[in-house]
């Protein structure tokens, strides 16, 4: 049997799951300005990903590299949540419009 498929996907699963909370820090205490973390990550990863023999590895390397990329997106639309009272403001920082 192949659990490579498995593996995975279960480290996909994994790495979504943690990468919520990452976002939704970041934004409190960083705001969105820190996107080009994300980006700069996600391209390392992206290129390793390539170099890596592993098929397992390489792809878990993938997956991490777009969920950098995709977090970008998340951290400005998390952004525009805490602008709509869904989340809650960091007291200590300031804030467009305040």
């Amino acid at each position: 049997m192949n659990f490579s498929g498995i593996i995975i996907g279960f480290f996909g699963f994994l790495i979504i799951g943690i990468f919520h909370p990452i976002i939704i820090k970041c934004e409190y205490y960083f705001s969105d300005r820190v996107w080009y973390i994300f980006f700069i990550l996600g391209l390392i990863t992206l290129i390793i990903s390539f170099l890596v023999e592993n098929v397992i590895l390489s792809g878990i390397l993938g997956i991490l590299s777009f969920v950098l990329f995709w977090s970008i997106r998340e951290l400005k639309q998390q952004t525009e949540r805490v602008k709509k009272g869904w989340f809650p403001k960091n007291p200590s920082r300031k804030y467009e419009g305040d």
